[in-house]
């Protein structure tokens, strides 16, 4: 599959972005690299192995199986406190979805 103009616009559309066409034309290339090494990918013999497969670190200390503590944490108002704009408990950020 190769990424051609028009669907650098729609994916920066989908993702609410804008770019002048000299932006566009940059990331054919780019994207298309990504495709070609996926397509590597899918060509990989991965009969008998299972799609859950967890990684193990070699490492002494095996991070992944760490027991789950409880521990103290924030308070919601000292997490708000951190925020510009706060509101009714929540963080306010600009609305970036409009329905059209």
């Amino acid at each position: 599959m190769k990424i051609n103009l028009a669907e650098v616009d729609h994916i920066a559309k989908l993702a609410n972005l804008s770019f002048t066409e000299e932006e566009k034309q940059k990331f054919i290339g780019p994207l298309n690299s990504i495709l070609e090494y996926v397509d590597q990918l899918n060509k990989l013999d991965t009969t008998g192995i299972q799609p859950t497969e967890q990684v193990v670190h070699t490492s002494k200390k095996n991070y992944s199986w760490n027991s789950d503590q409880v521990k103290s944490t924030f308070t919601q108002k000292q997490a708000l406190d951190n925020g510009p704009e706060v509101g009714s408990g929540h963080f306010k950020v600009p609305k970036v979805i409009s329905e059209k």
